[in-house]
């Protein structure tokens, strides 16, 4: 595949709002243009998506967030009136997310069935339970350290159920092989 051809393929919902206004979108950040809302938000302890596909998603956001009433305002009736209010409705989730840990957040929120995960630091992605479990860590033998191992990150590449690991470290500065 070619890199460039990937990179407009992935360019998904964004190329069709392109196509399908003639309008090149803005930045957003990590916000969706069509979902709202469908975006990071702050917890007490870090960041967290959460991502309302539909208005009894949302409603059900809103009861986690005690806002009931939120959501059968008319400027938040529908994801329509969701995202003319977005800026709005952002702060006023954000605000209350806040106030929350992220672990509490998602806990709450998986449990109602609303979509949401970690905005996860480099150190949280590679101790992951699920990183651990699928071994995602190796460690490479080497004589040039202390240690004897210099740890790494394996390719994601499984060929038949194997993981494939480069048992091989980089050379050291000037060494040949």
């Amino acid at each position: 595949m070619a890199l460039f051809d990937v990179q407009l393929a992935v360019l998904a919902n964004q190329a069709m709002n392109y196509l399908a206004s003639g309008k090149s979108p803005k930045r957003m950040g990590n916000a969706h243009p069509n979902i709202v809302p469908y975006q990071v938000f702050p917890a007490r302890d870090g960041h967290l998506i959460i991502a309302c596909g539909n208005d009894g998603q949302f409603a059900k956001l809103c009861g986690v967030l005690n806002i009931q009433d939120v959501a059968a305002h008319p400027d938040y009736l529908t994801n329509k009136d969701r995202v003319k209010h977005r800026d709005a409705l952002a702060v006023l989730i954000g605000g209350l997310t806040g106030l929350r840990t992220r672990a509490d957040l998602l806990a709450a929120l998986e449990g109602v069935g609303v979509p949401a995960g970690p905005i996860n630091s480099v150190a949280d992605a590679l101790h992951d339970p699920q990183a651990v479990h699928r071994g995602m860590i190796v460690e490479l033998p080497h004589e040039g350290v202390k240690v004897g191992f210099i740890p790494s990150v394996r390719t994601p590449i499984m060929i038949d159920g194997e993981a494939m690991v480069a048992m091989l470290t980089s050379p050291n500065l000037g060494e040949m092989e």
